[in-house]
């Protein structure tokens, strides 16, 4: 029944059906995260970051009523010129699809999407999380729930540093999510290194994370896990000069009243502009570093 609603590509179809490494990739950071015509360089040059690593990029969206696993040119276009294309986590995706609408899919969409079709891993830039002052508002990211109920692994640079990232692996460890630093203990920040705040466990290599995963599946242990794999170090920016940047604009945003799906692009966006474009260049690298690592631990997947 599922299977009507999805769109695999021939290729990662056969990937798939033969245990060839994919990788999964969000559409959110093209159409709500990056100017045209910068996502459509970006977009191509992670694929091909995936594919010079040995495994197969999968870009997922949501596009006349259908979830899309792999875009044509043609797709990811519509996807970067974000003309009409909303932001869609699992709440909104039974809407989409039965009216047509076309979406870009968040860290929760892409992993239901990633899981439907069957693949296992998913490069992003960093996950949503428990929002400031979220024990009051609630505003925790859909992104937890799906690490807690869906199997697929996530490497990320952490999660944004415009979230509450103590609560947030609060949060995840009640939900059972092991939080592994790659190469390193200290679980990063998104622009930065390092946040201060500690992960579970230390992967020094792909092949131990992928068996960790495979362990994981093996023993039903439903859910995912957070790889945390730091902005590399000639990219990432100072911790407490991001903060100083960061309440500015968080301050900018409640003035202006904006909350719910919204903040997260505005705030990205004033951070952008506040560092003079500086973030904005640490976002492609840390994307690019995570697509790295992705596609590394899915071919060690693959051969176990």
């Amino acid at each position: 029944m599922k299977k009507e609603y999805l769109s695999i590509s021939e290729e990662i179809q056969t990937a798939i059906d033969e245990g060839k490494p994919v990788v999964a990739l969000e559409s959110t950071i093209l159409s709500h995260g990056m100017p045209y015509p910068q996502n459509v360089e970006f977009a191509h040059k992670v694929e091909e970051i995936v594919r010079a690593e040995g495994a197969i990029p999968a870009t997922t969206a949501i596009i006349g009523g259908k979830l899309k696993v792999g875009l044509t040119s043609e797709e990811l276009e519509i996807m970067c010129k974000a003309e009409n294309v909303g932001k869609v986590s699992r709440r909104d995706v039974a809407v989409y699809l039965a009216s047509g609408m076309t979406g870009a899919t968040t860290v929760a969409t892409t992993m239901l999407i990633a899981s439907l079709a069957g693949i296992r891993f998913f490069a992003t830039g960093g996950i949503g999380g428990v929002h400031r002052n979220g024990q009051e508002t609630m505003d925790i990211s859909a992104d937890l729930q799906e690490l807690a109920n869906t199997d697929v692994c996530v490497v990320c640079a952490g999660c944004k540093q415009i979230l509450d990232i103590g609560r947030t692996l609060e949060y995840l460890e009640t939900m059972g999510v092991p939080v592994i630093g790659y190469k390193t203990d200290d679980f990063p920040a998104f622009y930065c290194e390092k946040s201060g705040f500690g992960v579970d466990y230390r992967a020094e290599d792909p092949e131990i994370i992928a068996k960790i995963m495979k362990t994981k599946w093996d023993l039903g242990l439903k859910g995912g896990a957070i790889i945390g794999n730091p902005i590399p170090h000639e990219y990432g920016l100072d911790f407490d000069y991001m903060e100083k940047v960061i309440s500015a604009s968080i301050e900018k945003a409640n003035q202006k009243g904006i909350r719910g799906k919204n903040i997260t692009p505005f705030l990205l966006a004033d951070i952008k502009d506040s560092t003079g474009g500086e973030s904005f260049a640490s976002n492609l690298q840390l994307a690019y570093n995570n697509a790295r690592v992705a596609s590394k631990i899915s071919v060690a997947y693959s051969k176990l």
